[in-house]
Parts: structure tokens; C-alpha cells; sequence
């Protein structure tokens, strides 16, 4: 074999064997998840599926309501999701087409937002949503997420590789700002569209401290809340073979949206790293 053959091989080792390390847990929680209570506790532990599977799914689904938390959840984390991509489309559009006082400045000051998330200011986001009257709803789950300085500065580097003859030939066609931004830059933003609604989907998905302090009944809990529930258990040893089957569950969404949109994610993704 040749020095390059060498070096391609041994790449290709080496990240077969980090996706091995990285996939084992999933794997692992997919296995005992379909075994039984007994089985889930020997040792060594069982690496061999069983069959048990369709059972401990139907008893975490009833355990925790698990269609009620599906419902809530996906509600949030596609409702967060869209706007937050509106929000997005418009902000980078403001700054990339409109001159106005203090752009240079109002960028910057966006920008250094991503470094106050909400865990840091969790408190007076809790009492404004309080204020309003908004704990205990789907406002209070979604509102503060709204905006995105990732996915304006996402929209912003893409609008800025438009020619700039594009909008001015739109504008001698009759075509004013908002059915530019409509008719031409949306269409063109499909992949990155596609690329945020999949990481702010499976972002949203997986919340939990958020959506713990500002819910307080369990018609309004979200999945990760859910899964919880389950290893809370009056049991001496928590039946992990039930929540592993509720585990997977959860898993299911976030990577069937990732499976629809994995073509537009991967080249939104590729088109922000060749920039």
C-alpha cells in the first residue's frame, strides 16, 4: 500500500472507531430497552437485544402520558422554530439592504446577546413571563427563545454573497423591498431555512431546566420533564428498562426531522463553512 493509502485507511479507522465510542450509549439504551427488569440489572451487562421492547414502551407511554407530553412539545419546539426563522429572515434583511442610524453599532450589541443565554438570565425572564401573566403557558415556553443572533448572523453572511445587481435589477422590474425579500431571497435561503429549522427544532426539543421553573402542572410538561418522571420512581431501583424505552421514544421526532431534512442541513451546514 502506498504512504496515502496508509493515511486514508487509518483516517478512516479512526473515525469509524469515535463513531463507535460516540453511537455506544445510544446503542446501549436501545438494548435495555428491550429487556426485561431482571435482565436490565445482570452483570455483566447484556449487549444482546430482547424482546421486551414493545412492553416497556407501552408502559413508560402510560406511565408519564407521554402523547400529552408529545403534544406540548412539538407545539413549542415547531412554533419556536418557525418564528424564530421569520425573525431571522427580516433582521438579516434589515441589515444587509437598509442603511440606517447606528447599524454598525446595533449589530455588534446583537451579537454579544449569544453570550447572556437564557440560563443566565433566567430570573427576570421568569418574572416578566410572570408579569404577563404567562407562566404555565405556551407563551412563557416559546417567547423567550424568539430571537436568534445565531440565525441572523446565519441569514446575514448568506445575504451578503447576493450580487449586488440582483436587488437592483428586482427594482427596475417594479418589484419594492418586501416582494424582493419574498419572491428572491427566501427562495434562495431554502437550504439555510431548512438547516436552522433542524437545529432549533432538536434545540427546542431537548429543553428542560426552562420549561421545569416556568410549567407547574403536568398537562403543560415537556418530554425532557417527562423522562424524569420516569427515573422518579417510589421502586428501591428505578425500572431502567422502561426508561430507556421512554428515552428512545423521545429520540424518535428530533431524528425524523433530521432524516427529512438532512440533504437541506448538510448543504445549509457546507454553505456556511465555505464561507
Amino acid at each position: 500500500m502506498t504512504p496515502r493509502q496508509w493515511k486514508a485507511g487509518a483516517t478512516h479507522a479512526a473515525l469509524i472507531a469515535l463513531v463507535a465510542v460516540i453511537a455506544f450509549p445510544v446503542f446501549y439504551a436501545l438494548v435495555v430497552s428491550t429487556l426485561s427488569f431482571q435482565q436490565a440489572y445482570v452483570y455483566p451487562p447484556r449487549l444482546v437485544p430482547g424482546t421486551e421492547l414493545w412492553n416497556n414502551v407501552v408502559e413508560a407511554w402510560n406511565r408519564v402520558h407521554m402523547g400529552r407530553l408529545f403534544l406540548v412539545t412539538s407545539v413549542i419546539s415547531v412554533g419556536a422554530a418557525v418564528v424564530k426563522i421569520v425573525l431571522s429572515l427580516m433582521a438579516a434583511f434589515a441589515y444587509t439592504h437598509f442603511r440606517f442610524r447606528g447599524r454598525a453599532l446595533l449589530f455588534p450589541m446583537t451579537m454579544v446577546t449569544q453570550m447572556l443565554p437564557l440560563p443566565v438570565r433566567i430570573l427576570p425572564t421568569y418574572e416578566m413571563m410572570a408579569n404577563f401573566d404567562w407562566v404555565n403557558t405556551y407563551p412563557a415556553l416559546m417567547f423567550p427563545f424568539f430571537a436568534s443572533t445565531t440565525g441572523i448572523l446565519l441569514f446575514r453572511q448568506f445575504f451578503l454573497t447576493v450580487p449586488r445587481d440582483l436587488p437592483d435589477a428586482a427594482r427596475m422590474d417594479g418589484a419594492g423591498p418586501l416582494r424582493y425579500f419574498w419572491d428572491v431571497l427566501v427562495p434562495l435561503s431554502r437550504t439555510n431555512i431548512a438547516a436552522l429549522f433542524v437545529i432549533e427544532f432538536i434545540y427546542m426539543w431537548s429543553q428542560y431546566l426552562w420549561p421545569l421553573i416556568v410549567t407547574n402542572t403536568e398537562d403543560m410538561r415537556v418530554v425532557q420533564i417527562g423522562i424524569k418522571m420516569l427515573i422518579a420512581t417510589d421502586q428501591i431501583s428505578p425500572a431502567w428498562n422502561v426508561i430507556m424505552a421512554g428515552t428512545i421514544v423521545a429520540m424518535l421526532p428530533p431524528l425524523a426531522v433530521l432524516i427529512a431534512f438532512r440533504r437541506s442541513f448538510a448543504e445549509g451546514i457546507a454553505m456556511q463553512t465555505q464561507k
